[in-house]
């Protein structure tokens, strides 16, 4: 039987005083890297891709990292006053706390790009573990002047400019999805596709087709900046944004496992 890890929790403060980030940390073997979850933007450690990665870890014996970012799920902090730099923050500083030596970060969505900028900025630290794998499930570097600038209305260019943000309909649950402008202002300082990206470990990239978020051509665009790495993409032909299905959860842990195997011969 799956055992449930309890709560945690470490501190940050983002200048507005301190806030706490709720993590469940698993533990497990420390000759085979941890597996660190980063979930996607409004999406939180219990769900269905983040409890099937834990399920496995349990079964291989694998230490596992899981976190909310703040103004997410069980962490403190207000959603709205999230950007991609603090949630950045966040993930480096459940990362330090936990301290594993070794990491595979597993990024769905916008966790796909905060993963890349976490290992820009793993590099750059004392005593930080090292990246041996990126899986990245429907990945969303620069989303915010990619996916989401160019398509602004005037009727959300108007709300931005007057209360700061604009809301739209989501097709994954009855609240509307909320983009700020600090958001958006935030996202041009944290651009990755704007030149190489040197991980220096293999990337593996599962894309859905059918993604009605991200298209699959900017998995194809996010390919053009990795040239330096083993990369594989898979493409699913049915496959949508979320990548929940059973069969998806498979093609997750199946590439997850050829990383952690690759890690543990290298």
């Amino acid at each position: 039987m799956h055992q449930d890890i309890g709560v945690s929790y470490t501190e940050i403060d983002h200048g507005e005083g301190s806030l706490k980030i709720a993590m469940r940390l698993r533990s497990g073997s420390s000759d085979r890297p941890a597996l660190v979850w980063f979930a996607g933007y409004g999406s939180d450690m219990l769900g269905t891709k983040a409890e099937a990665l834990d399920a496995y870890a349990e079964e291989e014996g694998l230490a596992m990292i899981r976190f909310d970012y703040t103004g997410h799920g069980e962490s403190e902090g207000a959603f709205a006053d999230g950007t991609i730099s603090r949630w950045l923050a966040d993930s480096l500083a459940a990362i330090a706390k936990a301290g594993p030596e070794r990491i595979i970060i597993i990024g769905s969505s916008m966790g796909g790009w905060l993963a890349l900028r976490a290992v820009q900025e793993l590099k750059n630290k004392a005593d930080a573990p090292k990246v041996e794998g990126l899986l990245l499930l429907a990945p969303a570097p620069d989303f915010t002047s990619e996916l989401i600038e160019p398509d602004l209305k005037e009727a959300e260019c108007k709300a931005l400019a007057e209360q700061g943000y604009f809301e739209e309909a989501s097709i994954y649950g009855p609240e509307p999805t909320i983009y700020t402008a600090a958001l958006l202002d935030d996202g041009r300082r944290n651009r990755v596709l704007n030149g190489i990206i040197e991980t220096g470990c293999p990337v593996h990239i599962i894309q859905g087709k059918q993604d009605p978020d991200v298209p699959y051509s900017h998995a194809l665009k996010l390919m053009t900046h990795l040239p330096a790495d083993d990369v594989v993409l898979t493409l699913v032909q049915d496959g949508d944004h979320r990548l929940s299905r059973p069969e998806d959860i498979e093609r997750m842990v199946r590439a997850v496992g050829n990383l952690v195997g690759g890690a543990a011969a290298g």
